[in-house]
């Protein structure tokens, strides 16, 4: 064992304690973090609108403290564009982390010290559990990737701006420097295509041991490294033993993943934003990742199906119940006062605290009263994988079809197989069943001939990436929606369909 490796054991034994200590307090913890929120939001200008000098409690907090989303505090923080310091949290932010999204175009959500601290703290946490857990520390001495944004920044104001990846990738810690890979000219390579060349370029030859990324262009890298060499990538990297994910549901592509790479690696699922660090796996043996209690956000929970009510159930996580699904509301050390993410959670455990994403409240198709969420078509699509073993999927999405040329109205699947079904319909009936399970409305809808059962249409190979590319998001921390309330999407995948097939 290198020293590396030995003093990574020891920081990674010290480091559970730590989270130890704070999980086995949940609410005293979460209090505590309230109070020092409270405590230092009282000397800004969203604070004293707020009237923060007379918040006593919790029911205090909610009475005075709205839920908002990005646009709700879009004025707080085109005051903080312009200059103005003490607006949502004291002094000015470090940065601006650039996002894409709303209505009105890019989210620049403020990153400040303490919580830039914090995220990157709860990163390094992430690497050292899995290392006490899993008892694999070899990976501390070899090369890492970590297929991320640009971290070049603009300084169109006073606060810099550029994407969270690329941010915290200036700040990864020095022990580390040596082994991280790309180099900082090729991660700063805007083309995402051009940029994973060059990737392949500086790791074809390096001894790779931990590679992370948004499953989708890890998979793009590994099947381009392939396509150069002929050889699976445990061929290439023999010691290569850990991928580290977030922002995605990996199910659907791990059976590609284990076959590209040619044996089973563990993985790492972590839950970061923009917003703030809020979940990582602590284990390999239980379901759902660690809520981060300690690490500067306290967290309230609205019931999805009560969203949009006009005085939805609004707590903390003293009520919380498992197998709900919960929108998940942050207040951060940023200055994000009520915030609403748009992610949907749900609870696995409640000793300790652990959850897993399953869903977006605003990604949902319910074009008939149906809302269907994320959480029920990947979870029907897991199933069917299983059943039919021989299916691999790239990516799919899902959108509601009104007004069909026949037939009644339906879901259509837009799916880009590696390996199709050997009976499509038989593979579409299963997953509509599978969904007619976890959705009551959806099956009445069916069984009402509202709606008849969905219809998937097989896209051609790189169809998601084309798409991606052709709105200027192929790469970095970019995603697919996997369902929608609209055809926006399956629209332009039908049209660049057609355009590839004249």
């Amino acid at each position: 064992m290198s020293i590396k490796s030995f003093l990574g054991k020891q920081l990674a034994k010290l480091i559970v304690l730590q989270t130890q200590k704070w999980s086995r307090n949940p609410i005293k913890t979460q209090k505590k973090v309230l109070n020092q929120l409270i405590r230092e939001g009282k000397e800004t200008a969203f604070g004293s609108d707020h009237h923060f000098s007379s918040i006593k409690s919790y029911e205090d907090f909610k009475a005075k403290v709205p839920i908002r989303d990005y646009e709700g505090l879009k004025d707080y923080v085109e005051r903080i564009q312009k200059g103005e310091s003490n607006v949502l949290w004291k002094g000015l932010p470090l940065f601006f982390a650039k996002t894409s999204g709303t209505t009105s175009g890019a989210k620049y959500i403020p990153l400040t010290k303490v919580s830039l601290a914090c995220q990157i703290k709860a990163a390094r946490n992430a690497l050292l559990h899995y290392a006490a857990t899993s008892g694999n520390h070899r990976f501390i001495d070899g090369k890492m990737i970590f297929l991320q944004g640009s971290p070049q920044l603009k300084k169109a104001s006073k606060v810099p701006s550029g994407r969270l990846s690329g941010i915290v990738a200036n700040y990864v810690p020095s022990y580390l420097q040596s082994n991280r890979l790309p180099s900082y000219k090729t991660n700063c390579i805007e083309d995402w295509e051009e940029k994973v060349d060059a990737i392949i370029d500086e790791t074809l030859t390096e001894d790779m041991r931990l590679i992370s990324g948004i499953p989708s262009w890890v998979q793009m890298y590994f099947e381009r490294l392939q396509k150069r060499t002929g050889k699976n990538i445990v061929e290439l990297f023999p010691n290569f033993s850990l991928f580290v994910f977030g922002g995605v549901n990996f199910a659907p592509y791990r059976k590609k993943f284990e076959k590209l790479i040619g044996k089973k690696v563990d993985s790492l699922e972590l839950y970061p934003a923009s917003e703030g660090f809020i979940a990582f796996q602590d284990t390999q043996n239980e379901r759902g990742l660690l809520l981060l209690l300690d690490h500067g956000i306290f967290y309230e929970f609205i019931p999805a199906d009560e969203f949009y009510d006009e005085t939805p159930t609004r707590i903390s996580i003293n009520d919380v119940k498992m197998g709900v699904d919960y929108v998940i509301i942050l207040n951060t050390n940023a200055g994000l006062w009520g915030y609403n993410i748009g992610d949907t959670v749900e609870f696995t455990s409640l000793n300790p605290y652990r959850i897993i994403v399953s869903g977006r409240i605003k990604h949902f198709t319910s074009a008939f009263g149906e809302h269907v969420i994320a959480k029920e078509v990947e979870q029907a699509i897991k199933l069917a994988m299983e059943v039919f073993p021989e299916v691999e999927i790239t990516e799919f999405t899902v959108a509601p079809e009104i007004e069909p040329e026949e037939g009644l109205p339906h879901h259509e699947w837009y799916v880009e197989f590696v390996n199709a079904p050997n009976d499509i319909n038989a593979f579409s009936k299963f997953i509509d069943e599978k969904l007619q399970l976890q959705n009551v409305y959806y099956r009445d809808l069916i069984e009402g001939k509202v709606l008849r059962p969905l219809v998937i249409r097989s896209l051609e190979k790189n169809a998601f990436n084309a798409y991606m590319k052709s709105q200027g998001k192929l790469g970095g921390q970019n995603k697919i929606p996997r369902l929608a309330n609209h055809r926006d999407i399956v629209n332009k995948l039908r049209k660049l369909k057609q355009g590839a097939n004249n």
